[in-house]
């Protein structure tokens, strides 16, 4: 191919070969500054067409590689009925290596085999080049995103590090292999046996792997107490389908009740949350909770990129806070029963869930109570987090850390609040509490109350105080009724009142622990709990009532109009139907989050709405790129949906349709590089290389964050890399090489630039490589391949990037034959 070139670049001194499919229309009278705009925005359009494309071809694969099958697994109990396990059918390594390392390297994969039937059979550079720089992307580049991408303070290390060390000696096996053919045993030319062995080294790969995974080459190392674990295990289970068998949330795929109900009792116990808040939350747990593959990680990416259907919810920013609290809490374990409060511990919360002030009261204190242990020194953080009020604009910024002195009770924290003489709506923002992990701290938990919101308004009255509703729904088991009193019209001074119960068809003593009180509300405190334990006779009974009435208030607070509230003690079926309607609600959004849709009409619905038809939680960047992606996301919805016939209908036409849109790349990059002068193996190790990873990055990067390894977010990049060699040039180089024989010629290919290309890739590789091995052995990186301390974290990305750097800039100056190289 000739490159134009010339003083003027407006005008064409050369015309550029066409390609399989463009041109489309004749335009070699055209400026060339005109072609190339439009050439390379359509190369970037075609990038997000096959990002969305592959989108739906992952969500079949995703389909075919999770079914299940049952296991019965006898009980150690004489009478107790066999214990079902789901198992996968596809064990987790054979998966990785074929139908999902097809998923990401599709792209990569069609393209070489496209340009070999484009060229009549004969080699080109850009598919064998595409090869290489998606390799040198994805290790270098993808790795060092991930390295920096962990929040401050945490690591991750692969965890499947047996099966990560083959797959990582084929990727090098594989560079190597290519290198040899290209240049020692026939250079400049394949033969038919080398292509069938490079072929064949990718089922090798996967067997060995699979051996490996299972324990046949390298037996798995067991921790003391694992040997009956792994004995209960059915055979044919592999280290990833053991996790299945090891996740109790799920039984036969459908979200259990009893799981369900502690957790909804934990994040009841966080003050002005609703039922609906509760089933959002879980559906959030569930989702967190479940093992996932690489690709819902790459179809998520998609999603965001091109403004659809999320696989995520979205959390408000109170919601987000107590979900990362109750995280953080030992209280909610993976939706496993809640233990009591440990009173061995010192309990550290805020005196009230709520504040309001005047944007005129400068600064105010803010109450933080200790109780349980108070015998020792104990430490929390606070911190202060953006609502609608801004740091810095509407409040000074609060991050300290508080201690308590042995017997200390109390702490007042000040806060400050910004006066800006601007008329501005109500505006809140929130103050967290937060353990400081340390070996003299140990003994320190959260209450519930570890969150609160701080409302600035322009009011400076007592307030009036009364119930949030007068009436509420428990369980006799609860154990605590906590009763919500709210303080509105003002939050000024000091205020209180008194309250009572008085026994209905529920009685003080037997059903519950009456009584009277009096309920104080400091200087801009807005809702206090109070607090009525239940008594659980464990006998059957109807439902039972009793009332709680406000009264005298004092400090010169009002009573609202609900003064009196009505408690219900719910028998077991009023009880269940509560459950029932969250089990709703809490699968409703769970099915909100699935990858895929099951019918023709769903699918066109996702595609003509913005973020699936979730407009609420649209934003502008959704809006925008929606308009951008709508043509490839109604064209694609006409793919057959991946719950037909289990996905493989799916799987081949959006795999078809991936083809097409490649072969259309192809010609766009190898046209777009003549037109500005690249040669194909500089445009296809830079934007086309580029162009196919950045999905993998974006979804590398969330797992990174997310998960607690690093096998989804590295661990299988050096997979995708051997299988890129193996099928991305040993199936063309096959076709190409049996059509070559056929007909009495040979099938020739350039050793010169493929060859330095693969010899600078694999020098960069085994560096890199020799990093991240380095990162998991040595304490200054953290022990572990991604996070760890700031600087070498820093360091280790410098690294990465500069190696990626180095490969294209020595194979760009090898292309333009600055540096000449001879194999």
């Amino acid at each position: 191919m000739e490159a134009v070139n010339g003083s003027d670049f407006g005008e064409v001194l050369e015309q550029c070969p066409p390609g399989l499919l463009l041109p489309f229309l004749e335009e070699s009278n055209w400026r060339v500054s005109v072609r190339a705009t439009l050439y390379i925005m359509g190369l970037l359009y075609c990038f997000l067409g096959i990002a969305i494309v592959a989108d739906v071809f992952m969500g079949a694969i995703e389909i075919i590689t999770s079914k299940t099958r049952k296991v019965y697994l006898a009980s150690n109990t004489q009478g107790q009925d066999s214990e079902v396990v789901e198992v996968r059918i596809w064990n987790d390594t054979v998966a990785n290596l074929t139908l999902m390392a097809l998923g990401s390297s599709a792209p990569e994969i069609l393209l070489s085999c496209i340009e070999i039937i484009g060229k009549n059979f004969e080699a080109g550079e850009l598919g064998p080049g595409t090869i290489v720089g998606s390799a040198a992307f994805n290790l270098l580049i993808i790795s060092a995103v991930c390295v920096g991408g962990i929040p401050e303070g945490e690591t991750r290390s692969i965890r499947m590090i047996k099966v990560f060390g083959v797959t990582t000696v084929f990727s090098l096996l594989a560079y190597i292999w290519l290198l040899v053919v290209v240049a020692i045993t026939s250079p400049g030319e394949v033969a038919v046996w080398e292509a069938v062995v490079t072929f064949m080294l990718f089922p090798l790969l996967v067997i060995v792997a699979f051996a490996t995974d299972r324990g046949f080459i390298c037996g798995v190392t067991r921790e003391p107490g694992q040997k009956q674990i792994e004995l209960e295990q059915p055979d044919g289970m592999g280290e990833g389908d053991k996790m299945i068998s090891k996740r109790g949330f799920f039984k036969n795929g459908v979200l259990e009740k009893d799981a369900l109900v502690a957790f909804v009792k934990e994040v009841k116990k966080y003050p002005g949350l609703s039922d609906e808040d509760a089933a959002l939350l879980a559906a959030q747990k569930l989702v967190e909770s479940q093992p996932h593959s690489k690709m819902w990680y790459r179809i998520g990416a998609v999603r965001n990129l091109s403004g659809g259907r999320k696989t995520q919810l979205k959390l408000t920013k109170k919601l987000k806070e107590v979900y990362d609290t109750i995280n953080e809490h030992p209280e909610a374990p993976n939706l496993g029963p809640v233990p009591e409060t440990d009173m061995s511990n010192a309990i550290i919360e805020f005196h009230a869930t709520t504040c309001a002030v005047a944007e005129n009261i400068g600064k105010f204190p803010i109450t933080i109570s200790r109780h349980g242990n108070i015998e020792e020194t104990a430490k929390v953080r606070i911190e202060s987090i953006d609502g609608t009020a801004t740091e810095i604009e509407d409040y000074i910024p609060v991050d300290q850390i508080i201690t308590f002195e042995p017997k200390e009770l109390q702490k007042k924290v000040e806060i400050e609040i910004v006066d800006d003489n601007q008329w501005e709506p109500d505006e809140e923002f929130f103050l967290k509490l937060s353990l400081i992990p340390s070996e003299d701290n140990t003994n320190v938990q959260l209450g519930h109350m570890s969150i609160m919101e701080i409302t600035i308004l322009n009011d400076d009255e007592p307030g009036v105080l009364s119930f949030s509703k007068r009436g509420i729904l428990v369980q006799e088991s609860i154990g605590m009724a906590r009763i919500p009193v709210v303080r509105t019209g003002g939050a000024d001074g000091e205020v209180s009142v008194k309250w009572r119960t008085k026994d209905k068809s529920a009685f003080s003593g037997k059903d519950f622990i009456g009584g009277e009180g009096i309920l104080t509300f400091q200087h801009t405190e807005t809702e206090r709990i109070l607090e009525i334990p239940i008594i659980d006779d464990m006998e059957p009974e109807k439902d039972e009532h009793f009332e709680v009435e406000l009264f005298e208030p004092m400090g010169g607070a009002k009573l609202g109009n609900i003064a009196r509230l009505a408690v219900t003690i719910t028998n077991d079926d009023a009880y269940n139907s509560i459950t029932d309607h969250l089990m709703k609600m809490t699968n409703a959004n769970m099915d909100a989050m699935r990858t895929h849709q099951d019918t023709w009409a769903c699918q066109m619905r996702d595609a003509m709405n913005v973020n699936g038809g979730d407009l609420e939680n649209a934003t502008n960047i959704d809006y925008l790129m929606h308009f951008l992606t709508f043509g490839w996301k109604v064209i694609f919805s006409f793919i057959p949906p991946p719950s037909l016939l289990g996905g493989w209908p799916c799987f081949f036409v959006s795999l078809a349709m991936i083809g097409v849109i490649t072969a259309v790349v192809g010609d766009l990059a190898s046209i777009f590089g003549c037109l500005v002068g690249l040669e194909d193996s500089v445009t296809a190790i830079t934007l086309v290389a580029m162009g196919t990873s950045l999905p993998d990055t974006f979804a590398s990067k969330a797992a990174a964050v997310q998960e607690k390894h690093a096998d989804n977010a590295i661990g299988n990049i050096t997979g995708s890399n051997s299988v890129n060699v193996f099928l991305g040039l040993g199936l063309p180089w096959l076709m190409a090489a049996l059509y070559h024989a056929a007909n009495g010629t040979v099938f020739k290919v350039p050793s010169a630039g493929l060859g330095f290309s693969v010899v600078i890739y694999t020098a960069v590789a085994l560096m890199a490589i020799l990093l991240l091995m380095l990162r998991r052995q040595l304490s200054i990186f953290g022990k572990a391949e991604l996070g760890g301390p700031f600087w070498p974290r820093v360091f280790s990305v410098c690294c990465l990037v500069g190696l990626w750097f180095l490969y294209v800039t020595l194979s760009s100056l090898q292309a333009y034959n600055i540096i000449k190289v001879h194999f």
